[in-house]
């Protein structure tokens, strides 16, 4: 072939390539900007670099822990968020079950800030949460995990909106050396608490502590009762650490709790605010406890509705 006639073959040849429908292959033909795909085909999305997770409760207790962290592993997940632990052997057995299982520890729920929120008058009551967050601090540190979960208040007909907001943010600053010295992140979740009902309202509570060891647990299911997930994504940004994934299904007669997929959350709206803002953490799904084949079940909605 002669020179010119070389190239046009060429060019014809790596266009019909990219267009061709090869299963499992992905030419990057985007690569040049001398070819571009021919008009008509849908791009194909990239997956989102997150991790994916369950609580760990999610794995029946009837079970020991070497036996659910194998389930989960089984199931495809790569990561877990523990509760609480505070006694020590137990801890220590749940590390070792987890390292077996090669799966990672990547975040604390934890368990004392509803029996005993930090917004409480009362003074036993808040250091009995303290303590609680102290422990899922260490907890962490020993899970080799970077976030531990916090609900900061609770709004209710003892405890006002401004004092929900100021006494638990003075409280949470007494809980900021120890979660740098550990380099653990304390992570705020909205919740059906009557506080924090705005992304704007988040962030601007976030912000005021000026600490990169205080970031937002965004729960994707836990808004859709007063707002729009996707709308949050964008509006907390950098700010969220971690996520939880739950579905919510509005009924005439109240609402329901439901399998991810099922319920009225626009996951396509989701996972394009994630792409947008960048979000490469984990998201840990949340939902009721269930054999392995359900697990399985939840890891491939996951795949399909948010992770590509």
């Amino acid at each position: 072939m002669r020179n010119a006639s070389r190239r046009d073959f060429l060019k014809s040849s790596i266009a019909a390539a990219c267009a061709a429908p090869f299963a499992g292959v992905e030419l990057a033909c985007a690569a040049s900007p001398k070819f571009v795909v021919a008009p008509g085909i849908p791009p194909r999305r990239s997956p989102l670099r997150i991790k994916k997770g369950v609580v760990f409760t999610m794995a029946p207790e009837k079970f020991t822990y070497t036996e659910r962290f194998k389930m989960v592993s089984d199931a495809g997940f790569e990561v877990v968020q523990v509760p609480t632990e505070p006694d020590q052997s137990k801890a220590e057995e749940i590390k070792k079950a987890a390292d077996r299982a090669n799966v990672g520890i990547d975040s604390i729920m934890n368990m004392d800030h509803w029996k005993y929120p930090l917004s409480s008058s009362d003074p036993a009551v808040v250091e009995k949460s303290l303590a609680g967050m102290r422990t899922s601090l260490r907890n962490a540190k020993l899970w080799g995990a970077d976030v531990v979960l916090l609900v900061p208040a609770v709004v209710n007909p003892q405890t006002s909106y401004v004092d929900a907001w100021t006494r638990s943010q003075k409280q949470i600053r007494t809980l900021m050396p120890l979660a740098e010295e550990l380099k653990v992140v304390i992570a705020i979740e909205e919740v059906w608490n009557k506080f924090l009902l705005s992304p704007p309202e988040m962030t601007k509570y976030i912000d005021e502590f000026q600490s990169p060891w205080i970031k937002a647990w965004f729960d994707v299911g836990n808004v859709m009762l007063y707002g729009y997930p996707q709308d949050w994504i964008r509006t907390l940004d950098k700010r969220i650490a971690k996520v939880h994934l739950k579905d919510f299904k509005r009924k005439q007669d109240g609402y329901a709790w439901v399998n991810l997929g099922e319920g009225d959350v626009d996951w396509p709206a989701v996972r394009a605010a994630f792409a947008e803002t960048g979000y490469s953490g984990s998201v840990i799904a949340e939902l009721q406890p269930g054999d392995e084949a359900y697990l399985r079940d939840v890891s491939a909605r996951i795949d399909r509705l948010l992770l590509g």
